[in-house]
């Protein structure tokens, strides 16, 4: 499957708030520095800045309106280095996970840290979680959303899932010694 957020084709995953700021501070300058230690500095500096926004999110005939610093919208399972959208998500499912980081204190984020590396996380409470194919976002101020680590768009966003757009073809994976 492929995701689609405003006509744009994604294969992992694309989110609204911290990530997308994440992407925006982190400079090539910082990357060849400091490696993966400048991805650290540079979420630290953003976690003593955290402010979360208000977004309304449709989907499925429902529209909920929520306090997030974070939703992401995954195709795959796996993104950002070993982090989970979903523990049951895979490319080839026909649906998008949805998540949103309903925080109200940065602290939170690193007790949910080994949630995220397991793909539990949507058990929490702080956090809303759920499939769809469909879905809108909307924010009162126009927020830009990382798309598989670029920044590429902006709210209001529509996303959704394009159902068996890429085929793969790969040996059985008993066939190779």
């Amino acid at each position: 499957d492929l995701g689609e957020v405003n006509g744009r084709l994604f294969w992992n995953v694309a989110s609204i708030g911290l990530s997308a700021e994440l992407a925006r501070e982190i400079t090539s300058e910082t990357k060849q520095r400091w490696g993966r230690l400048g991805y650290g500095i540079a979420a630290l500096r953003l976690l003593a800045r955290m402010r979360p926004f208000t977004a309304e999110i449709s989907h499925d005939g429902v529209t909920e309106r929520v306090r997030t610093v974070q939703i992401a919208v995954g195709n795959g399972r796996h993104y950002g280095g070993g982090m989970v959208v979903e523990g049951s998500a895979r490319p080839d499912d026909g649906v998008l996970h949805l998540y949103s980081l309903e925080v109200d204190h940065w602290w939170k984020l690193l007790a949910l840290y080994p949630a995220f590396r397991q793909g539990r996380h949507g058990e929490w409470r702080d956090v809303r979680a759920f499939a769809c194919t469909e879905v809108e976002v909307r924010t009162k101020r126009r927020r830009t959303i990382n798309t598989d680590g670029e920044l590429t768009e902006s709210t209001p966003a529509r996303f959704r899932v394009r159902p068996g757009a890429i085929r793969v073809y790969a040996p059985h994976p008993g066939s190779v010694p």
